[in-house]
């Protein structure tokens, strides 16, 4: 049995974020500062798969300064994964190797920090409690840029991502009106999003006033329809010289296919995306003869600290702090949430949901939120995205670039067996 005083392990899942470390400096100074109840805090490397290969670090050896650095600093300082585990009625050797290593390092906290494939994850560790018997006290932390997790406001490392988005599109619209004349006449920014249009939404902010970029935004919610897709773009370009359009990696056609799709699929069995730009890019030079430039964020949108929203970043920390409260409340199989109380003034705080809630669930961008025409944003849409984006969380700065920390991934010694997948 775990014993009173026992340890904590967490962990970060899933594509990273540039606010995913200020979480985890959340949980490791909150927990360190309750040595009444918490001995050690463990880190996995590379998630849930480091775990299983008993793969962990103390952040005690760490220094408090090297933790606290953990906020600025984007990526995922521990490593992640996209690692999913079996179910646990059809085959429960993954699970007994977790419970072997949660007793073999004395672990009665798990804190599992992902998007909604990690918090499928999280709820099959929780089952551990009930079906093997092993007092785990297991936690849910939100983080995905999608935004599409169900049961919290907002998702940490969106508002970072749609403050990037945002941006971008504002300054390459203004690239493109000053060379469209005699030049590029179109610009598509390929984002991130597979079936939810958050990310591709946010770039409706910088449309302050009528004819300011972006011109078009492409939704995964809303079918892709060439015809007036391209009439659209020649009416832009007419009106005001040229157009600038937003696509979200997963536009789709009628048929619900995506636009542009490879045949490789991650482990969780999703197809890759990329491709939705230059797919466009091409279908407006066969029929308009227009010169046209793209880009594809990527990983640059996911990583941009540098241009991190406070907003994002306060959130990130505080769901971080408030996952060690849980569970050391005993509140099993739950995932700190985001609650909006207000957006004038915006105000929120923390609450909690039931992870079989969330666990294999996406949240859509709402009708409401789009446009009529399918093409923009609406009001209401900017109403719940414009608090989101708010200050700026500049990190410090070294001989002209951001001074980022690297924490020690020294493993603790090993006291199992290795593991073996097969």
């Amino acid at each position: 049995m775990v014993k009173k005083k026992s340890n904590v392990l967490y962990a970060q899942s899933g594509g990273v974020t540039s606010v995913i470390n200020a979480t985890a400096c959340g949980v490791i100074e909150t927990a360190l500062a309750r040595q009444d109840k918490i001995n050690t805090v463990f880190a996995a490397i590379n998630g849930i798969s480091g775990v299983l290969r008993e793969e962990m670090t103390d952040a005690r050896k760490d220094s408090m300064l090297k933790i606290a650095a953990l906020r600025h600093t984007p990526s995922g300082a521990y490593g992640s994964c996209r690692y999913q585990l079996q179910d646990l009625h059809q085959d429960d050797r993954e699970y007994r190797r977790l419970v072997e290593v949660f007793k073999a390092h004395r672990i009665a906290y798990f804190l599992y920090n992902g998007g909604g494939d990690s918090q499928d994850t999280s709820y099959k560790v929780s089952q551990l409690a009930q079906k093997l018997d092993y007092p785990i006290t297991c936690i849910g932390i939100p983080k995905t840029i999608d935004n599409d997790l169900p049961a919290t406001d907002n998702c940490p490392g969106f508002a970072s991502v749609a403050k990037y988005v945002a941006v971008s599109t504002m300054e390459a619209g203004l690239d493109v009106a000053s060379m469209c004349d005699s030049s590029t006449k179109v610009f598509i920014l390929e984002v991130m999003g597979r079936h939810a249009g958050w990310i591709a939404a946010a770039s409706g902010l910088a449309s302050r006033k009528s004819g300011d970029p972006p011109h078009l935004i492409l939704f995964p919610e809303v079918p892709f329809a060439p015809g007036k897709f391209l009439t659209r773009v020649k009416t832009f370009v007419k009106r005001y010289g040229y157009c600038v359009i937003v696509a979200s990696e997963g536009a789709r056609d009628r048929q619900g296919e995506f636009l542009s799709a490879s045949r490789q699929r991650d482990n969780f069995g999703n197809r890759q995306l990329g491709g939705v730009a230059p797919f466009l890019a091409d279908l407006i030079k066969r029929k308009t003869a227009y010169k046209c430039h793209w880009a594809v964020a990527d990983y640059l949108q996911r990583s941009a600290r540098h241009i991190a929203s406070q907003v994002d970043l306060d959130q990130a920390y505080a769901l971080g702090c408030a996952a060690v409260d849980l569970a050391l409340q005993g509140r099993q199989a739950v995932m700190a949430t985001i609650r909006r109380k207000s957006s004038r003034p915006y105000r929120w705080t923390i609450g909690a949901a039931p992870l079989r809630q969330v666990a294999k669930r996406e949240k859509k961008l709402p009708d409401n939120y789009i446009s009529e025409d399918g093409f923009h944003i609406s009001r209401r849409c900017r109403n719940y995205l414009h608090p989101l984006i708010q200050g700026e969380a500049y990190p410090p700065y070294h001989q002209g670039l951001p001074d980022y920390a690297r924490v020690r991934r020294t493993l603790v010694k090993k006291k199992l067996k290795p593991w073996r997948s097969d």
